[in-house]
C-alpha cells in the first residue's frame, strides 16, 4: 500500500467518504484558477499518482483519465481572470473549491484540502487541510493532477484565440516570451489586470482582443 493511500485509509476509519480538494493556477498571469475535487473509492491504488509538480503536463492527462476511471466522484470549479481581479487570489481559490463542491453527487464525510488553514471553506462540511497535500494524500494528489490537465487543455485553447504568447506552454505564467507578447501584441481578457507588471503598465501596453476561433455557419 502507497503511504499516500495510507494516509487516506487512517482518516477513513472516521470519515469513510472523503473528497480531496486541489487548486492550480495562483501564480500565472493569465488564465483561470482551476479547483478539483476528488472522491476515490477505500483502498483504490492508482499508480503513478504523486506530487502534481513532479509530473509531465503528457503525463497529467494520461492520470487524470485514470482517476475519472476510478473516481466515484469528480468535479471542477472555474474561476476566470476578471473574477480574481474582483476578489483576491486567496478568495478565488476558495471559489473554485465551493464551486466543485457544490457539483459533488455524493455527500462527504470529510474535505480533504491543500494547503494551510487560510484554504478552510466557509460551509458546514467537516474539513482539514494538508500543507503539501498532494506529496501526502492520494486524494488530494487525485485532484491536482484533475485540476491542472483540465487547465492545461483551457490555457491551450487560449493560445488558439490569443497565439504568440505561448499559454500552450507557459500556462499563463511570465516567462519571456510572454512578456515580450505582451509589450507586443497587448494585454488579452484572459490577463489578471491587479497582477503585477500587468497593472503597473494598463496605461502602456495596448489591449488585444484575440482572435475569433468559432466557426461561422453558412
Amino acid at each position: 500500500m502507497s503511504e499516500l493511500l495510507e494516509y487516506d485509509n487512517q482518516l477513513r476509519d472516521k470519515y469513510p467518504i472523503i473528497a480531496g480538494f486541489d487548486e492550480v493556477g495562483r501564480g500565472p498571469l493569465a488564465g483561470p484558477v482551476v479547483a478539483a475535487a476528488v472522491v476515490l473509492p477505500a483502498n483504490t491504488e492508482i499508480p503513478g499518482v504523486d506530487d502534481s509538480k513532479k509530473i509531465t503536463k503528457k503525463k497529467h492527462k494520461d492520470l487524470a483519465k485514470q482517476i475519472l476511471s476510478v473516481a466515484i466522484d469528480v468535479q471542477v470549479g472555474v474561476v476566470n481572470a476578471s473574477e480574481i481581479d474582483n476578489s483576491n487570489i486567496l478568495e478565488a481559490d476558495k471559489q473554485a473549491m465551493l464551486q466543485a463542491l457544490s457539483k459533488l453527487q455524493i455527500e462527504p464525510n470529510l474535505l480533504l484540502i491543500d494547503g494551510n488553514t487560510s484554504q478552510l471553506l466557509d460551509t458546514h462540511h467537516e474539513q482539514k487541510t494538508q500543507v503539501k497535500g498532494d506529496s501526502h494524500s492520494l486524494s488530494i494528489a487525485a485532484a491536482s493532477i484533475v485540476a491542472k490537465a483540465i487547465r492545461d487543455e483551457l490555457m491551450k485553447g487560449y493560445a488558439k484565440k490569443y497565439p504568440g504568447y505561448g499559454f500552450e506552454t507557459n500556462s499563463g505564467y511570465g516567462t519571456k516570451q510572454h512578456m515580450t507578447a505582451l509589450e507586443q501584441y497587448g494585454i488579452t481578457p484572459i490577463h489578471r489586470l491587479t497582477f503585477a507588471p500587468i497593472k503597473n503598465n494598463l496605461n502602456n501596453w495596448p489591449r488585444n482582443e484575440g482572435i475569433n476561433t468559432e466557426k461561422t455557419e453558412m
